[in-house]
């Protein structure tokens, strides 16, 4: 189940809609961070359940940030939400571990089933 979460993105609005659109029947421990150095910074400090990560930011993007998440915790489930959606990012992030990659802005429909996703396989592991 999903408790923690960690938003990096430069942007304080984008951030604020990934906020509002994280199920509102539901209670998260949620920080912030404005770019990808902050990022993984925050990331070591709190070992989110949920990280979701921008791509396009100042001091380190989010592809950076992504790899040096994922050398600190090869299970870390990330998703990038990026309005940057070429076939070239989305492989790059997919290689590199991410477990999706959202269009931005996201829509509470779109987190809704992103959560429902991510909570049907941990059921499902959690049965194993």
């Amino acid at each position: 189940m999903i408790r923690t979460i960690l938003i990096i993105d430069d942007s304080p609005i984008a951030r604020k809609i990934l906020l509002n659109c994280l199920p509102a029947d539901r209670s998260f421990e949620v920080s912030e961070a404005p770019d990808g150095a902050q990022g993984v910074k925050s990331f070591i400090e709190m070992n989110p359940d949920l990280t979701i990560t921008d791509l396009t930011m100042p001091v380190m993007d989010g592809i950076t940030a992504l790899e040096e998440m994922k050398k600190i915790r090869k299970d870390a489930l990330i998703v990038v939400c990026s309005a940057d959606i070429q076939p070239k990012s989305i492989n790059r992030v997919m290689e590199l571990g991410a477990y999706t990659m959202l269009r931005k802005p996201p829509t509470r429909e779109i987190i809704a089933a992103l959560f429902s996703k991510l909570e049907s396989q941990d059921e499902d592991s959690d049965a194993s």
